[in-house]
């Protein structure tokens, strides 16, 4: 590890599904790591540093941005759009005000790089158009605009301080490590398990991209190591339909998966497809992981940890 690649690299959210193979993968390059979130850990890891505690907390902020820090990795965050509008100005809290708060600590603190989990909610219902970082700014939901506010903070805090802001626009995020979440991939799982059946909303032709944990964990560690300012779309490049999704699952595990179809839900895009070309200039990320393969070792995961019906 070179010398801008010396002192440790906080990880908000560090605890969470995306935020331990962040960790693991850190750790994995020899970074010196320290994790807050408001759950203790449940096997901390030797070598990482552990604040418990929620990010509004001013005397929390304080202790996880300690002297010595020389990245921070974002990912804490609220994520649910249904919440962010019921509940905006929570949402607004977590998000905005914990995002501006931890850059001043950066900027006070000498913090060089700073990392962002953010989301192509950002550039909102672009239909069947192909999402890229050149899209502008138009959120649809009060979680999309504080993504995007959190962007427009860094980008202002790159220019008028020097420091590396990297915003990672993650797609749907899946792989081993999320039993507690409920989307669509953990949904299918469960279901496979205990032989449930599937709802699906609309006709099921309405298309995702579905990127693995390890691609995104690696994504982290790339733009970390290359020192990239700017937005970083961070996906599969390939979309598929909840239909294919559905028989790729039942392949996978063996199950029949029965469904059942139900209006669609108000607001849903028809389609995610986004363009992860720019990522490979910028941060030299490309996809690794075949949906495929990457829903096997999901299924392996949920076999040990949830069990079988």
């Amino acid at each position: 590890m070179g010398a801008q690649q010396q002192g440790r690299v906080l990880v908000t959210g560090g605890c969470g599904f995306i935020g331990a193979a962040v960790v693991k993968a850190l750790l994995d390059a020899g970074a010196g790591v320290t994790v807050v979130d408001r759950t203790p850990p449940r096997s901390p890891l030797d070598g990482v540093r552990y604040v418990v505690g929620d990010l509004t907390d001013a005397g929390v902020r304080d202790d996880a941005v300690a002297p010595g820090t020389a990245a921070i990795v974002h990912l804490a965050a609220a994520t649910s759009v249904l919440q962010s509008v019921q509940r905006p100005a929570p949402t607004y809290a977590d998000n905005v005000a914990v995002t501006q708060e931890l850059l001043e600590l950066a900027r006070i603190r000498d913090v060089g790089q700073f990392l962002l989990a953010s989301t192509n909610a950002v550039v909102g219902d672009v239909g069947e158009a192909t999402i890229t970082e050149r899209l502008p700014l138009r959120p649809l939901t009060p979680y999309g605009a504080t993504k995007a506010a959190c962007e427009m903070l860094m980008s202002g805090y790159a220019g008028a301080y020097g420091m590396t802001t990297c915003a990672l626009r993650f797609s749907n995020v899946y792989g081993p490590g999320m039993a507690l979440k409920d989307s669509l991939v953990p949904r299918l799982m469960r279901a496979a398990l205990d032989g449930s059946t599937v709802t699906i909303y609309g006709d099921g032709t309405q298309r995702r991209d579905l990127v693995h944990v390890d691609d995104v964990a690696r994504a982290v560690l790339l733009a970390r190591q290359g020192r990239y300012s700017g937005t970083a779309i961070v996906g599969a490049g390939r979309s598929v339909s909840v239909l294919e999704l559905v028989d790729t699952v039942r392949t996978v595990t063996g199950r029949p998966l029965p469904t059942e179809h139900v209006a669609a839900q108000r607001g849903e895009m028809p389609a995610v497809v986004v363009d992860v070309s720019h990522s490979a200039e910028a941060i030299g990320y490309r996809p690794s992981v075949a949906l495929a393969d990457g829903l096997a070792g999901t299924w392996r995961y949920f076999l040990d940890t949830v069990g079988t019906a």
